[in-house]
């Protein structure tokens, strides 16, 4: 089913995460949301449980999804979105790249179809 890639033991990848933002900036700070606490949340939210893991085995939900790249972009912009409720910025899309010149886009709800 998977070609070249189908392999019993699995295959790594090292991924490239973009994370993209909306919102108005603060007129005070100039920042739609603090760059420095986003890389907090993607590193506790995203890279420390997923990174150097086989995702099929280590990572919930992957042990039921096939951890495709457009599955594992859902799964970051679920675990990355509740951080943005209540906040003026919202979550608009993330991109992962599994190759330089391969990657998916999701939008969540509103980009429906588009990973």
């Amino acid at each position: 089913m998977y070609g070249a890639a189908a392999n019993p033991s699995g295959h790594g990848h090292n991924y490239v995460l973009e994370v993209t933002l909306e919102g108005n900036p603060d007129p005070v700070t100039g920042m739609i949301f603090d760059l420095k606490k986003l890389k907090e949340i993607i590193q506790q939210t995203v890279v420390e449980p997923m990174d150097h893991r086989f995702l099929n085995y280590e990572v919930p939900p992957f042990q039921k999804v096939v951890p495709t790249a457009e599955n594992v972009a859902v799964e970051i912009w679920d675990r990355l979105e509740p951080h943005f409720k209540g906040e003026s910025a919202r979550l608009c899309n993330v991109r992962l790249f599994e190759t330089e010149d391969l990657y998916v886009d999701y939008a969540g709800d509103a980009g429906e179809g588009q990973a």
